[in-house]
């Protein structure tokens, strides 16, 4: 009785298993070949490869081809949709930036950002789930700020502001280094209860630690900032609504 050689066996696999990577790394590189320009780059027969494209489908890749001589191969327009994977903080960014475009009642935005919004909080957990539904009522839109105050405005730091943001979600303290309008730099400990928008400056209104007092907190100076696990419960908003009045001479 004869059988297969397992050596063959396994060369057979191998050979097969690298096949279907090269497959998969072309259409991902947008190339649309004809499946007989694939065959033959690939040294196969067109039943081969529509086997190979078979089983790429099979293992969740969206391969569309068209059978016949001059058919082409190709993934679907929309292929990378719906296989986003994002970081926790990048999910919490995220959220906050779609609660400020709700906030903004911006028309162009609106019929798309509640199901987007949906599907994003689907996986997180119910008690972070709670905590999504409080964003808007702590995300305040103001005026446009003064010439004087454009005037001093400098690009935000994405990576000091991504623990703030979590902080703000999460109800958690938040070390920052913070350089005031004449360039001097303290560190702080701050409860970040409220955002204010005086376009195009962010504020953090929070609680200062070391003034024991509301104090507000420009983003584009905050230059350094590390998450604690020191929670906090919100405080009423009239102190913080009494310093927006005052807010762009005050300096913490």
């Amino acid at each position: 009785m004869t059988g297969k050689n397992p050596g063959t066996t396994r060369a057979t696999a191998l050979e097969r298993l690298s096949r279907l990577e090269q497959i998969e790394a072309l259409l991902k590189s947008g190339e649309c070949p004809t499946t007989q320009d694939l065959a033959n780059e690939l040294g196969i027969s067109q039943r081969t490869l529509f086997r190979d494209l078979d089983l790429l489908r099979k293992r969740g890749l969206p391969v569309e081809a068209d059978k016949g001589r001059g058919g082409g191969v190709r993934l679907q327009a929309r292929w990378g949709i719906g296989r986003l994977k994002l970081e926790y903080r990048e999910a919490i960014d995220l959220l906050i930036s779609l609660a400020i475009a709700e906030k903004m009642n911006s028309p162009l935005l609106l019929a798309n950002l509640k199901p987007i919004r949906r599907k994003l909080i689907a996986s997180f957990s119910p008690e972070l789930r709670s905590r999504v539904d409080t964003l808007k009522s702590r995300l305040w839109i103001g005026e446009t700020a003064s010439i004087t105050v454009y005037g001093s405005f400098e690009d935000i730091d994405s990576q000091a502001m991504s623990p703030i943001n979590e902080a703000f979600l999460m109800s958690k303290c938040v070390e920052i280094s913070y350089s005031d309008q004449h360039g001097k730099t303290s560190k702080r400990t701050i409860e970040p209860h409220y955002l204010f928008l005086s376009y195009p400056i962010w504020y953090v209104m929070a609680w200062d630690h070391l003034r024991n007092a509301v104090r507000t907190f420009r983003c584009d100076r905050i230059k350094h900032s590390r998450l604690t696990e020191t929670g906090f419960t919100l405080k009423p908003k009239q102190p913080f609504i009494d310093a927006i009045d005052g807010i762009e001479p005050s300096t913490p």
